[in-house]
């Protein structure tokens, strides 16, 4: 007998936590349950900021809708498909940094869109609608 490692793992070990490669973050109840609640109060605030018209400037209601939309994102990636430093070797962990910069770009481009098609495209003023046939 050897006393080298095998060259490749028996998925039996690899499955029980006796692997010597790589590790997935395998997610417990109580991880579950935490990103559940985390989820449902990230729901629950943008929607009582928008139908509470809590804020007078919507800008800032849609700015906070838009970083609690993002910390969300975040949340399902860390505890719905366990994301962490220590998994695959720290690869997660750069997907989970690759998801926050495509979501920032994918937001900032849609406020941007949205802006300017508001500004360029509803250009009417109450005195413009008043001649309106």
């Amino acid at each position: 007998m050897s006393s080298q490692a095998p060259a490749h793992e028996d998925a039996h070990e690899a499955h029980h936590g006796h692997s010597h490669g790589h590790q997935a973050g395998h997610g417990s109840f109580k991880s579950y349950v935490t990103g559940f609640i985390l989820s449902v109060i990230l729901t629950a605030i943008p929607f009582w900021l928008v139908m509470g018209e809590v804020f007078a400037n919507h800008v800032v209601t849609a700015i906070f809708v838009m970083v609690l939309g993002a910390v969300q994102i975040v949340v399902h990636m860390i505890f719905f498909l366990h994301m962490n430093t220590k998994s695959e070797g720290g690869w997660t962990i750069m997907a989970l940094i690759f998801t926050i910069i495509i979501v920032a770009i994918a937001l900032s481009g849609s406020l941007w869109v949205m802006y300017h098609l508001n500004a360029n495209m509803m250009p009417m003023s109450p005195e413009m609608m008043k001649n309106m046939p």
